[in-house]
């Protein structure tokens, strides 16, 4: 009964979607823990491309179960727009593929509002989310006042909660946030519209994954986003508004944390990241560019461009400290084909002092300008090989030298988007 944790280790977007795709072949069921639909994860089958924001990657696979956890924050209107455009590419479809936490918490017209008009009255000062209202809506889960799942089939506390809601966020949202107010009918209409296409969906997430569990079935638990972008251990604020790392596998979905057993940290040869805030190793350069354009670096949410830069070790590191992470899957190598020379930072130098530890403090990382190790490139096209040995020697070595300064070993490596184009050295589910 192995189970295996995906967690990005950057900021996101690191290729966790290929991965997740690439390990449910091994899997029973795929598990979707946090995040909400500002997170996309794109898998490349044949030449189609499929971007998935909120289903677990897994329903791309014929015969597994796929679950949203308790830990996700749920945009119905979106899901179903999601569902609708996989079955058109003849993808999911037996609808009992995909199971709903009746735990889960909804994102509701007043999120999204809020989401975009505070955004907007913060200018300079904002922190770059996507505007689909995935903070507000986190907020009111802590703040005991989510919608659930659950509820949308409970006509009396439905429109109890929405029109008790209401009085509240009308009052923010037209006082201090210059916005129109919503009406709850209209809001009720709208959510209660979508329920004959979500009937079959709800399940106690927790009690069927623990009976899965007692079965010896494989469980294969999804993340979104990256470390760095963790509420409490990132670039705070310039965060999103879950719990990245793996220690949320057990609680956004409701399993026990004994039952995490080996946890794979995504990784790619370089960083990136989108939206406001810190990042060390930025290039703003031509070699940025040229990760850019190589990588197809553009948000498959939003179609941002992402900012590009070398390889941070300080940040890996964090994220290996953060997940105990037992292997690597190191993404888009092949990006980095043709460059003469590639960079790894391996330090901040802030002043006097170098930190090899990420700071919480960001007016101390500020500061710093990076530290680099060069290593030699390569300029073979990689697209095509398919196995580690026949990698250029320059290119094992890059990888060599990321497993020493990682203190962990690179268990896969991928050379493109494709499903084949990905190197696996060791299985993740037999270290379990």
């Amino acid at each position: 009964m192995p189970n295996v944790v995906i967690v990005g280790t950057q900021w996101g977007d690191e290729g966790k979607g290929k991965i997740v795709d690439i390990l449910t072949e091994q899997a029973d069921i795929v598990v979707r823990f946090q995040g909400g639909p500002n997170a996309g994860h794109t898998v490349v089958i044949g030449d189609t491309k499929t971007i998935l924001h909120q289903i677990p990657s897994g329903i791309l696979n014929s015969g597994k179960q796929c679950i949203i956890g308790n830990g996700v924050v749920l945009d119905l209107a979106t899901l179903l727009d999601e569902i609708r455009q996989i079955r058109q590419q003849g993808y999911f479809t037996d609808p009992s593929a995909l199971k709903i936490s009746e735990n889960a918490s909804l994102i509701m017209p007043w999120h999204k509002k809020i989401d975009i008009a505070r955004e907007r009255k913060k200018g300079k000062n904002k922190i770059g989310t996507t505007g689909r209202g995935i903070g507000p809506a986190y907020e009111d889960k802590v703040a005991r006042n989510a919608i659930r799942f659950g509820d949308i089939f409970n006509d009396t506390l439905l429109r109890d909660k929405i029109e008790t809601t209401l009085e509240e966020k009308n009052f923010y949202l037209t006082s201090y946030l210059g916005e129109e107010p919503l009406n709850a009918d209209a809001v009720l209409n709208a959510l209660t519209a979508l329920r004959d296409e979500l009937r079959s969906y709800p399940v106690n997430a927790s009690l069927y994954l623990a009976e899965a569990v007692g079965q010896g079935k494989n469980i294969l638990f999804e993340g979104a986003q990256g470390t760095m972008l963790d509420v409490d251990h990132g670039t705070y604020p310039f965060v999103t508004s879950s719990n990245t790392t793996a220690a949320q596998a057990a609680i956004g979905s409701g399993v026990g944390p004994r039952q995490l057993h080996t946890i794979v940290g995504i990784t790619k040869a370089y960083t990136t990241r989108v939206g406001e805030g810190p990042f060390p190793t930025e290039l703003t350069d031509a070699t940025g560019d040229f990760m850019r354009t190589q990588g197809g670096e553009f948000g498959s949410t939003t179609g941002r461009p992402r900012r590009c830069g070398w390889f941070d070790l300080v940040v890996v590191k964090h994220a290996v400290r953060l997940n105990s992470i037992s292997c690597i899957a190191l993404t888009k190598l092949d990006v980095l084909s043709g460059l003469d020379s590639i960079n790894i930072c391996t330090g901040y130098r802030c002043g006097e002092t170098i930190l090899h530890e990420f700071p919480n403090d960001l007016s101390v990382l500020e500061k710093c300008v990076p530290v680099y190790e060069t290593v030699p490139g390569w300029k073979e096209d990689l697209s095509n090989v398919s196995s580690y040995g026949d990698l250029p020697q320059a290119a094992k070595s890059y990888v060599a030298r990321l497993e020493a300064l990682t203190g962990v070993p690179m268990c896969m490596v991928s050379v493109g988007v494709k499903r084949s184009q990905n190197i696996m050295r060791s299985n993740p589910f037999d270290a379990c």
